[in-house]
């Protein structure tokens, strides 16, 4: 199914069903799940509470789903949603892009305490590839009462012609069907494989050539860059990156194609939060429930 409005999504969802394909009726009947009809998400859906705090706003729909109203200012508090330092130079700036926003377990705490403990939360990393159907498994839980937050690379599956986005993302799932994950904030229909492929990714985050030359001091050294307590920045030698783009502004662009992003860590892990009331038969069954299996 091609990225579309939710509306016109769940009708695509409904014509894969044929009468005369039993089988076909019994798996898109498995495939749906709502959490909130399409008509409840416009009325309901939070749109997004403040900068880089997708997270927190989904844990607000999260709440709201199960049935407790808080206030988004205490949501965001206890998510604790992390800012970019745009003003700093470039190795405070990287190392602050790097962990914008909220993890998944900012989340799951932020949830908890403002919800007084009656919510609960467990991850499920979807990176390495996992052996799971992805829409069924959701539906699943869905059906059951769970309510579904994905934490995506959107800069993974971005479609032709599109430029590539800047940020990781945490949406609320709030339906499925065959072939399409229906989500908030904004509200779309994805289908199924490229909600996967954005949460099946490495802990990366791909910064833009100009948001890093633009920083660039000539009183700040660029070995502060390897510093960090994360080895990873060493391993994926982003101070060599950096050194790279720097040698490109002397050649031209027919001369030497130029880098067009850097890769440097990312604090986020792609997967899929499920979150449910503490005492409930689902609140038990979540937290016994056992890891995806890996491919």
């Amino acid at each position: 199914m091609e990225r579309g409005s939710a509306d016109g999504g769940r009708a695509q969802a409904g014509s894969s069903c044929s009468p005369s394909a039993p089988d076909t009726n019994k798996e898109a009947e498995l495939s749906m799940a709502m959490v909130w009809s399409i008509q409840e998400a416009v009325e309901r859906q939070t749109l997004q509470i403040g900068i880089s705090a997708c997270g927190a706003t989904a844990v607000v729909d999260v709440l709201q789903a199960l049935g407790i109203t808080v206030v988004a200012e205490l949501v965001d508090s206890h998510v604790r949603t992390r800012l970019r330092r745009n003003e700093s130079p470039l190795p405070d700036y990287l190392h602050s892009r790097s962990e914008a926003g909220a993890t998944h377990q900012q989340l799951i705490a932020g949830a908890e305490q403002a919800s007084d403990g009656k919510v609960l939360g467990r991850f499920f990393s979807l990176h390495p590839q996992r052996k799971v159907r992805l829409v069924p498994w959701l539906a699943s839980w869905i059906r059951r009462g769970a309510v579904p937050v994905a934490t995506m690379n959107m800069q993974r599956a971005v479609p032709a012609g599109e430029e590539i986005p800047d940020a990781w993302h945490h949406q609320l799932i709030f339906g499925v069907g065959p072939n399409a994950v229906f989500m908030a904030n904004p509200l779309d229909v994805v289908s199924e494989g490229e909600v996967h492929e954005r949460l099946c990714s490495e802990s990366v985050l791909l910064v833009r050539r100009e948001d890093v030359l633009q920083r660039l001091t000539g009183d700040t050294p660029q070995s502060a860059i390897s510093d960090h307590p994360d080895p990873r920045w060493k391993v994926l030698d982003v101070e060599g990156q950096v050194k790279q783009m720097i040698t490109e502004e002397d050649l031209s662009d027919e001369e030497h194609p130029k880098m067009m992003h850097i890769v440097i860590p990312a604090a986020y892990t792609s997967g899929v939060t499920l979150f449910t009331l503490r005492d409930s038969d689902v609140g038990r069954s979540l937290l016994h429930a056992p890891e995806l299996p890996m491919l």
